[in-house]
């Protein structure tokens, strides 16, 4: 069954899409847009929490964030890779299955392997899940229009546009907090992540972020290629997919 989504956020692991883009997802998703979260893996080779507890905290983050769904296409964590074919039909599977106007996707070049894998692996599958001779068998084909990169927890680039988060700051904070098997330092053995202030580090790039367009909070996207004014104004102006807009079918 196909289920038509404006925008799905995809991440690496169960908590990426929450640290670099959450505040975006939960004001889009308060502003009517629907809004989904695909994880490419469990995140089950994490130093901290297994496949169950990370499944059930990343539903209470997305619970937060106020999305209509989220899901986990079972990749292997630590082993993402575009050179994959069944990786990528996963991929390709997801966006026909959804057909999301929009995509944000993990940037190239964030330092951490699994999520520049990610990047490379989602770049691929956008392309070829709107090529019609391209697996047939996994649905229509269908390209998103925008496609916008976050920034990996521990880099810092210079985005091509800010969102304004602040006005819903803490369900992010909310979101990030739910994942309390990576975050908090006493459900388990000390880790970068779960220092105390990996967290705090998070909230100060998202106000340096804000800072540089004049508010509190704010989020930082890189541009893949030339943006599309008008998708821009869509995405950001909270309207919901017009029922009879399309993306034209690509050779």
């Amino acid at each position: 069954m196909v289920n038509e989504i404006d925008l799905i956020a995809f991440g690496a692991h169960p908590d990426d899409v929450e640290l670099g883009c959450g505040g975006t997802v939960a004001r889009l998703a308060g502003a009517g847009s629907r809004v989904a979260i695909a994880d490419l893996t469990a995140g089950e080779r994490g130093t901290r929490g297994d496949r169950a507890t990370r499944g059930r905290e990343a539903e209470n983050a997305a619970a937060a964030l106020g999305v209509v769904m989220r899901e986990c296409l079972q990749l292997p964590d630590g082993g993402l890779s575009p050179d994959d074919p069944e990786q990528v039909a996963a991929v390709v599977r997801a966006i026909r299955r959804h057909r999301p106007r929009a995509v944000f996707a993990p940037d190239r070049g964030d330092p951490h392997p699994d999520h520049r894998a990610a990047a490379d692996l989602l770049g691929r599958a956008l392309f070829l899940s709107g090529v019609r001779n391209v697996r047939p068998e996994d649905g229509e084909p269908w390209r998103p229009r925008l496609v916008l990169a976050y920034p990996g927890p521990r880099q810092l680039f210079e985005p091509s546009i800010v969102v304004d988060v602040t006005s819903v700051y803490a369900r992010k904070r909310e979101a990030v907090l739910a994942h309390a098997s990576q975050f908090d330092p006493e459900r388990g053995g000390r880790t970068h992540l779960a220092s105390g202030y990996f967290t705090a580090a998070i909230e100060g790039r998202d106000r340096a972020a804000g800072n540089t367009v004049g508010v509190e909070f704010g989020e930082g996207f890189r541009a893949p290629g030339p943006l599309a004014a008008d998708e821009l104004s869509w995405l950001l102006g909270g309207q919901g997919l017009h029922p009879g807009l399309r993306t034209p079918e690509r050779a």
